[in-house]
C-alpha cells in the first residue's frame, strides 16, 4: 500500500455524520491481546519479539481481515510515514516511536486496524464515525473470534485477558469516543464537565491520545476500567449514559449561546471563515482552532457554502505529515505554513 494515496482524502467513515455528527466526530473500540505461553514485550528478548512480529505478520495477512487489507512495518517505514498514519488515528504515538519489529494491519475503509508489538502484542481497533460503540463492538469480538481459530491468548479464568498494563487487565476493552466541544470550552464549563468524567473513573485525553492536548476543541473521553463489569456493560454505559449526557451539555451550551451572546458568535465564525479564505500563512494549530469555529458555524446554520465532509477532509490533510505527502516533499515550517493556507484556500473555493 502507498501511504501517500491516503495523504489526499479523509477516511470513509469520515464522510457520513448521522444523528449525533454535531457533537460526537468518531467512535472507538479496541481490545489488547497478549499471546499465550509467551512473555510481555517489556520482558523479551529481540528474538522473541521478531518472532511475535513474524507470526502475527502471517496471520493478519493471511485473510482474517477484509480484502485489500495491508500491512505496514512500522520498523522500516519512513518517519513521516509513522506520524500520517498517528494523524490518521490507525497507530498510536507510542507505536510510532517504539523500538523494534512491530507493524499495523488495515482494512481498505480504515475502519479497523490492528497494532503489533505496541505495549501488547495486538491491539485491535474499529473506527466509525458518529456514535456507534455498538456497531463497533459487533465488529470488533467477530475479529476477536476470527483470530482466535489461529491464536491462543493470554487469558486468566480469574482476572479474564492478560495484558501488559494491569488498568487493561480483564475485558481488555477500551471503548472511546472523540467529541467536538466548543461550545463548553466557550462557556467556561469544560472543566466542570472534565471534571465529572473523571470522578467517574473516565479518561479524558486529546485529538491523538494519551498526552495530547485536545487541539480543535477535540476531547477523547474513554473508560478506564475494563475488571469487574462485562464488555457488554462497559458499551451500554457508554452509549447509553455517558455520551449522551455530554452530548446533551454541548448541545446546551450551544443553545445557551444563541440566546445570549450570538452577535459574538456569528463574528466569530465569520472572522474564521475570513482568515480560512484569505490566509497566505497558517500553522496546524491554528487551522485546527479555525475548522472548529466552521464546524459549530456549520451546525449551527450559520455557514452556507462549506460542507462538513470539507471539513473534516481539511482537518486531516492540514497535519504536518499528510501535507508534505499531499505535496510531494519535506519542508519547513514556513514552507508548510504557506502550503496549507493554499490548500485551505483552494478546499474552500477561494485562490
Amino acid at each position: 500500500m502507498n501511504l501517500t494515496a491516503l495523504s489526499r482524502h479523509s477516511a470513509r467513515w469520515q464522510e457520513s455524520p448521522g444523528q449525533f455528527g454535531d457533537v460526537v466526530v468518531s467512535s472507538r473500540v479496541r481490545l489488547a491481546r497478549n499471546l499465550a505461553g509467551m512473555s510481555f514485550l517489556s520482558r523479551c528478548s529481540n528474538g522473541q519479539v521478531r518472532e511475535i512480529a513474524d507470526l502475527l505478520r502471517r496471520v493478519l495477512t493471511g485473510g482474517v481481515l477484509a480484502e485489500g487489507a495491508f500491512y505496514v512495518d512500522i520498523a522500516d517505514a519512513d518517519p513521516l510515514d509513522r506520524q500520517l498514519l498517528v494523524e490518521r488515528h490507525l497507530i498510536s504515538r507510542q507505536h510510532a516511536e517504539g523500538d523494534g519489529p512491530r507493524g499495523v494491519a488495515v482494512t481498505p475503509d480504515e475502519t479497523l486496524a490492528v497494532m503489533v508489538n505496541e505495549e501488547d502484542h495486538l491491539r485491535m481497533q474499529v473506527l466509525a464515525g458518529d456514535l456507534k460503540l455498538q456497531a463497533c463492538y459487533e465488529q470488533i469480538c467477530r475479529l476477536d473470534e476470527l483470530l482466535e481459530e489461529h491464536l491462543t491468548f493470554a487469558f486468566s479464568s480469574r482476572f479474564g485477558y492478560l495484558t501488559a498494563c494491569p488498568t487493561n487487565v480483564g475485558t481488555a476493552l477500551r471503548v472511546s469516543v472523540m467529541l467536538h466541544l466548543p461550545a463548553l470550552k466557550m462557556t467556561g464549563e469544560i472543566e466542570k464537565v472534565l471534571r465529572s468524567a473523571r470522578d467517574m473513573h473516565l479518561a479524558v485525553r486529546g485529538l491523538y491520545g494519551e498526552g495530547t492536548e485536545a487541539i480543535g476543541d477535540m476531547f477523547q473521553v474513554s473508560n478506564q476500567t475494563t475488571l469487574g463489569k462485562s464488555e457488554e456493560q462497559i458499551v451500554e454505559d457508554f452509549r447509553g449514559q455517558i455520551v449522551p449526557g455530554i452530548i446533551d451539555y454541548e448541545r446546551s451550551a450551544r443553545a445557551a449561546l444563541l440566546d445570549n451572546r450570538r452577535g459574538a458568535l456569528e463574528d466569530r465564525v465569520c472572522r474564521a471563515e475570513a482568515v480560512m479564505k484569505s490566509a497566505r500563512l497558517m500553522s496546524s494549530e491554528e487551522a485546527m482552532y479555525l475548522i472548529s469555529q466552521l464546524r459549530l458555524g456549520l451546525n449551527l446554520e450559520m455557514v452556507g457554502d462549506i460542507t462538513v465532509e470539507t471539513l473534516n477532509e481539511l482537518s486531516l490533510l492540514t497535519q504536518p505529515a499528510h501535507l508534505q505527502r499531499f505535496c510531494g516533499r519535506n519542508m519547513s515550517p514556513i514552507e508548510r505554513g504557506e502550503a496549507r493556507a493554499k490548500l485551505i484556500r483552494e478546499k474552500l473555493g477561494k485562490t
